[in-house]
C-alpha cells in the first residue's frame, strides 16, 4: 500500500478528468456569450474568445510567475507535493469562478479572478514541476525516462476519457459537466493531501522553443474549430480533445518500443517532426476527417517534454530536484504567456484571409527548436570523450 501511494500518477489521472471537464464547460460558456454578444457572428465571436482567452492565460501565467520563489523555497523545506496541493486548491478555487458566473449575474470578465486565483496557487506550471520531481525521486535513474514518459502516457488515458465524456455530460447541461469537474478535482486535491507521500531518496532553451511553437497553438486550435466550415458541437469538441490526448497514449508506446533503439535526443527530434507535421496539416483542415487524420500523424508529439525533463534530472543531484523543477516552470510559464499573447494576437487578424497560418507558423518554431538539441547532443558526447566516457 505505502509503495502504490508513492506514485504520482494517480493524481495525474484523476486530475486531468477533473480540468478537462472544466475547461470544456469553460471554453462553451466563452464562446456562448462571446455569439450573443457578438449577435451570432461566428468571426466576431472567435476574435471575442481569442481575446478572453489570452487575458485569461496572461494573467495566470503572470500570477504563476510570482508565486514560483516561494512555492519553490517551501518545496526546498517539505518537499514537492506543496506544488500539487497549491496548484490544486487554486484550480478547485478558480472552478468555483465559473458556478458564480452561471448563477449569478456578473460580466464574463469575472472568470479572470478563477485565472488569478488559479495562477497565485502555482497553476499548471507548479502542477507539473511536482509532477516531475516526485516522479523522478520515485525512479532509478536509468528508468527515469520511461517514468516520466509513464506519467504523460497517464495523462493521455484520462484525457482521452475526460475528452469523450465532457461533450456528452455537457448535453446533459453545463451545470452538470462544471460540478463533476469540481468533485473530481477535490478527490485528486483529497489524494494529493491525505494519500500521497513523497520519496526524499537523497536543455531549457530547447523546451522554451518547443512550448513556444506548440501551447499558443493548440489554444488557438480549440476556437479553430467551432467556427465554420467545422462548426463542431461539444460532442464533437469532445472527441477531438480525446485524440488530443490519445497522443500521450502513442507516445508512451512510441517510448516503450523505441527508447532502446533511438535513445533520448532521436526519440525528442521524432516528437518534434510529427508534431511539426501534424500543425502543417491543421492549417488545411477543413473536414473533420482531416483534422483526426492530422491527431495521428501527431502520434509521438508528447515524447519531447517528459524525455527532455529526463535529461535534464539525469545531471542534478537529488536535493535539488525542488528547486531546478522550480526555477524550469518558471522559465516554461513565460515562455507559455508568450506563445499565448503571440498565437491569440495574430489569430484574429488571420480569419479574413487564412485562418490556418497560425498553425504554420507553430510547425515552424517547433522545427526550430530541433537545432539546439542536436548542439546539445554533440555537445554532451565530446565532453563525454573528454572525460573517458562519464556523461
Amino acid at each position: 500500500m505505502g509503495a502504490i501511494l508513492t506514485l504520482v500518477e494517480p493524481v495525474v489521472v484523476i486530475n486531468k478528468l477533473g480540468t478537462s471537464f472544466f475547461d470544456m464547460a469553460l471554453t462553451q460558456t466563452v464562446y456562448n456569450q462571446s455569439l450573443k454578444a457578438t449577435a451570432g457572428n461566428s468571426d466576431r465571436a472567435q476574435a471575442l474568445s481569442s481575446r478572453f482567452i489570452l487575458i485569461q492565460s496572461v494573467l495566470s501565467s503572470v500570477a504563476a510567475m510570482l508565486s514560483i520563489i516561494p512555492l519553490s523555497r517551501m518545496a526546498d523545506r517539505h518537499g514537492p507535493k506543496v506544488f500539487l496541493v497549491a496548484s490544486q486548491m487554486g484550480s478547485v478555487l478558480g472552478m468555483f469562478t465559473l458556478v458564480i458566473f452561471m448563477y449569478c449575474e456578473v460580466p464574463l470578465e469575472f472568470l479572470y479572478l478563477g485565472s488569478l486565483l488559479h495562477g497565485l496557487s502555482g497553476g499548471g506550471p507548479m502542477f507539473w514541476a511536482g509532477v516531475a520531481a516526485l516522479a523522478s525521486l520515485s525512479s532509478e535513474q536509468g528508468k527515469r525516462t520511461l517514468k516520466l514518459n509513464i506519467v504523460d502516457f497517464c495523462f493521455g488515458v484520462a484525457g482521452v476519457v475526460g475528452g469523450l465524456l465532457s461533450g456528452y455530460l455537457y448535453q446533459m447541461g453545463p451545470s452538470v459537466l462544471l460540478l463533476t469537474a469540481i468533485l473530481v478535482s477535490v478527490v485528486a486535491l483529497l489524494y494529493s493531501v491525505f494519500a500521497l507521500t513523497d520519496s526524499r531518496r537523497s536543455l531549457s532553451e530547447t523546451m522554451m522553443l518547443f512550448i513556444l511553437g506548440m501551447v499558443g497553438a493548440e489554444n488557438v486550435l480549440q476556437l479553430y474549430l467551432l467556427k465554420p466550415p467545422l462548426s463542431w458541437d461539444s460532442i464533437w469538441a469532445g472527441y477531438g480533445r480525446a485524440a488530443t490526448s490519445a497522443m500521450y497514449l502513442s507516445s508512451f508506446i512510441g517510448v516503450l518500443g523505441l527508447f532502446k533503439v533511438l535513445g533520448d535526443t532521436a526519440l525528442t527530434l521524432l516528437g518534434i517532426v510529427s508534431n511539426c507535421t501534424e500543425m502543417a496539416i491543421m492549417a488545411f483542415t477543413v473536414e473533420s476527417w482531416v483534422y483526426f487524420l492530422a491527431r495521428g500523424i501527431m502520434m509521438f508529439a508528447c515524447v519531447p517534454m517528459p524525455t527532455l525533463r529526463a535529461m535534464l534530472s539525469k545531471n542534478l543531484h537529488p536535493q535539488q530536484y525542488g528547486r531546478v523543477s522550480g526555477l524550469l516552470q518558471l522559465v516554461l510559464a513565460v515562455t507559455d504567456v508568450l506563445s499565448n499573447v503571440f498565437f491569440t494576437s495574430i489569430y484574429p487578424l488571420t480569419l479574413g484571409w487564412f485562418s490556418g497560418f497560425c498553425f504554420l507558423l507553430s510547425c515552424a518554431i517547433s522545427y526550430i527548436s530541433a537545432v539546439p538539441i542536436m548542439y546539445v547532443n554533440l555537445s554532451l558526447k565530446d565532453n563525454s570523450k573528454s572525460s573517458f566516457g562519464v556523461w
